[in-house]
């Protein structure tokens, strides 16, 4: 018979709903789960259900919380108790930690943005190969002014609410934290920095005479750099697998994922949130601190 041990259920609601002590009672009790500990980490808004569970159970169990509040804005994610508290934040930038795909935005400045777009979504619900697409994108940018990069950040990149919060708490706590693109350099070194990210990787975009030559400056990196990158962090930190934490939304985050202590999908695209042991379909960017146990007064800004 498999061991039992103690798991966590974090609930967190999203910005249009309330998380109430009866919904919980409900809910625990539809999973077999009367007996769980409730902690209120920001009342109303989010709270952990502690209990004892066997690991063959917890897939089950994941996909039954998450039933228990379908349609009233309510992420749940369950995890082992121990080790929670991660030491090492592995993310993805667009459409993760700011809410636009830059080479979209790029595309929009020469009136292609439509035809890019649809390259892009195709290629985040893994319905394309990442590579080639990014390629096939690039090309159509070829002679766009460089200096075009510094109004759309500026201007159009909004960072995604809770953003800042996720990273600076984490640092406040002796977190590393690294920004892991399938963008380009150009975004990440101001998103980052924006953000208070230690450290930023992405592709490269060829530029000459103050312009985009169409080309990604090779090596590219895509889904398995993503995840090389996350065990080289972790190998550099000296961490077990379970102190690290991943974020992303698109096909090419999934191995990162897989590969972290706690991959969260994020306001993903299908084929991610399916394969994903976590995801977040309502709730912003904090749910990943009150997942690592972070209540709301331990939030930085």
């Amino acid at each position: 018979m498999s061991k039992s041990f103690a798991h966590v259920a974090t609930f967190v609601a999203g910005p249009n709903a309330e998380l109430t002590a009866g919904d919980l009672t409900r809910a625990l009790r539809e999973a077999g789960l009367a007996q769980a500990r409730l902690d209120w980490l920001d009342p109303g808004r989010a709270a952990d259900a502690i209990f004892s569970a066997e690991a063959a159970a917890a897939d089950r169990l994941r996909e039954t919380l998450r039933e228990g509040f379908s349609g009233r804005g309510v992420d749940a994610i369950l995890q082992p108790a121990a080790a929670r508290r991660k030491a090492l934040l592995v993310a993805d930038m667009d459409s993760t930690m700011i809410g636009q795909e830059c080479v979209d935005e790029l595309a929009e400045f020469v009136g292609l943005r439509e035809r890019v777009a649809a390259i892009t979504e195709r290629a985040m619900r893994g319905e394309i190969e990442f590579e080639g697409a990014l390629k096939e994108r690039v090309a159509l940018l070829e002679g766009l002014p460089a200096a075009a990069i510094d109004e759309i950040v500026e201007t159009r990149i909004v960072d995604t609410p809770g953003a800042r919060a996720l990273v600076a708490t984490m640092r406040a706590h002796g977190a590393h934290t690294a920004l892991v693109s399938g963008g380009f350099t150009l975004f990440t070194e101001r998103i980052a920095a924006r953000l208070g990210f230690h450290e930023q990787r992405a592709n490269r975009l060829d530029v000459a005479g103050g312009a985009l030559t169409g080309r990604v400056i090779e090596p590219i990196l895509g889904r398995e750099a993503k995840r090389a990158a996350l065990e080289e962090l972790r190998s550099a930190l000296a961490l077990p697998v379970e102190g690290t934490l991943a974020i992303g939304d698109g096909a090419n985050d999934l191995d990162m994922l897989l590969a972290a202590g706690l991959g969260v999908a994020f306001h993903a695209k299908p084929k991610v949130a399916a394969a994903a042991a976590a995801r977040i379909d309502h709730a912003d960017l904090t749910a990943l601190l009150f997942a690592q146990g972070y209540r709301n007064a331990d939030i930085v800004g």
